[in-house]
């Protein structure tokens, strides 16, 4: 409590107090006001396509239908084969061309396509390209229906944005983005001409036959394949390019079937070994491996071991350049090839000539007997006959075993094993029957597989690790 005798200074503090602040007031109202803050930069918003992909969908689902097989050739599909059952598909042109996969309606000779908007055509104009797997159906629309123009393929380069479009597991519509992880993908062994476009757009069964497309949505592949060891997606989708697909599809329309060139060879990389035996650098030629009856080349005097190192005036340094230098020959007319025999170099010319329709495809393996099967690896293999070895158009002097089966998402098809391949060695010892190979499976090691020497259909050697776990 405050005594009587401290009150003048009270008083007197609080006197100052009201001055000093009325004088600091008056000298902050007589101040100039403070500049005002800027206005906020407008930030432009970012381009539409980088918000959502929504408008190129838009674009591009109208065009995308739906194949289910209504009618088969074989009640059930064979030992390994998959049933394709369903798959996806684009339109190409507004009278109703869709393009797939082959492997989507193999055994098929009735399909049901579905568009976006439900409508269901039934078709039974199927038109095939085993080889390239790829494959057209034809519908009769009564009206013009929405469709998709191939992009150059060519033109994509790696990391450009993509996206998958199709039925992955029979969900209709959906889609999913990416970037282009790869291109020209053309030694992975899955069909006689390759040429792939690898993205990271997940892609699953049910995806097959459905458009690959860019930012424009322009078709820049058709969804074929997925590398994986699980059997689901595992971040490697593979699309044959629009570039392969239009060539294919052009002549699908037009012809009804593709026609290539053809000398009647098979040819190999040189190894290191043959090379110096030759005096030569290994990608200075590719080895024939096989010369085909009545072929072109048999016709010139070419025989197993020659090298051919030129080709219409190309170099052709391995097996693919080989195959591009020769899809890209005249038919009927000559042409030269430099070979060179024992060391010695030599000229020679070939008729080319239309390539067979059952050159590099797999015919069928209906023998006598049943197949040893390895269930817990899902696999089947026969003994190669004289006669299976004859319907395959193998040398009489080859021995193994040929695959005749393949379980859908099993051992042997992780390990990348398929239906047609002759299996000539395991962990390096010859094989003449399947019996042996039993016995190598069994003893093999858990961990580490049993490592196979393969021959595939296109007369390629291949070592596949086959997994026992």
């Amino acid at each position: 409590m405050l005594s009587w005798t401290r009150w003048p200074l009270v008083a007197t503090g609080i006197g100052l107090g009201l001055v000093t602040g009325l004088t600091l007031s008056q000298r902050l109202i007589g101040q100039p006001p403070a500049p005002a803050l800027p206005e906020p930069v407008a930030v432009a918003p970012l381009p539409r396509d980088w918000q959502s992909f929504a408008p190129v969908v838009k674009r591009v689902l109208p065009a995308v239908v739906s194949i289910e097989a209504k009618a088969r050739t074989e009640a059930t599909p064979k030992p390994g084969e998959l049933d394709p059952g369903f798959g996806s598909g684009v339109l190409i042109d507004p009278a109703g061309v869709v393009l797939t996969n082959h492997h989507v309606v193999v055994a098929t000779t009735e399909v049901e396509v579905t568009l976006q908007d439900g409508r269901k055509f039934l078709s039974k104009d199927i038109r095939r390209d085993p080889k390239s797997d790829l494959a057209i159906i034809r519908l009769e629309p009564k009206e013009a229906l929405p469709f998709l123009e191939y992009a150059d393929s060519a033109r994509m380069e790696v990391g450009d944005r993509v996206l998958a479009v199709g039925a992955p597991f029979g969900l209709t519509g959906s889609v999913t983005s990416g970037i282009v992880s790869g291109k020209s993908r053309d030694n992975l062994n899955l069909n006689l001409y390759e040429d792939f476009i690898q993205t990271d757009a997940a892609v699953n069964p049910g995806n097959s036959g459905g458009p690959l497309v860019n930012m424009e949505g322009k078709v820049v592949g058709i969804t074929a394949a997925i590398k994986t060891r699980s059997g689901g997606f595992q971040g490697v989708g593979l699309a044959v390019s629009s570039n392969l697909a239009k060539s294919v599809s052009d002549q699908l329309i037009k012809n009804g079937v593709v026609r290539r060139p053809y000398l009647g060879v098979l040819v190999s990389e040189l190894d290191e070994a043959t090379a110096t035996k030759l005096k030569i650098k290994p990608d200075a030629g590719v080895v024939i491996t096989k010369v085909f009856a009545k072929s072109p080349g048999e016709k010139a005097n070419l025989g197993v071991g020659d090298v051919i190192t030129t080709l219409n005036g190309q170099l052709v340094p391995t097996a693919r350049a080989m195959q591009k230098a020769t899809l890209a020959l005249p038919v009927g007319e000559v042409v030269e090839a430099v070979v060179l025999r024992n060391g010695q170099p030599f000229l020679t010319r070939l008729t080319v000539e239309d390539q067979p329709d059952d050159f590099g495809t797999v015919k069928a393996l209906k023998v006598a007997g049943l197949p040893v099967s390895y269930d817990h690896l899902g696999l089947a293999v026969v003994s190669l006959s004289p006669e299976l070895s004859n319907r395959m158009g193998l040398p009489k002097s080859i021995q193994g075993v040929v695959v005749s089966g393949v379980t859908r998402n099993g051992l042997a098809e992780q390990s990348g094993l398929v239906r047609g391949q002759l299996i000539v060695r395991a962990n390096k010892a010859a094989i003449s029957t399947a019996e042996e190979l039993r016995q190598i499976v069994e003893q093999g090691e858990r961990d580490r597989g049993v490592v196979l020497q393969v021959l595939t259909p296109n007369g390629n050697v291949d070592f596949v690790i086959l997994k026992l776990q």
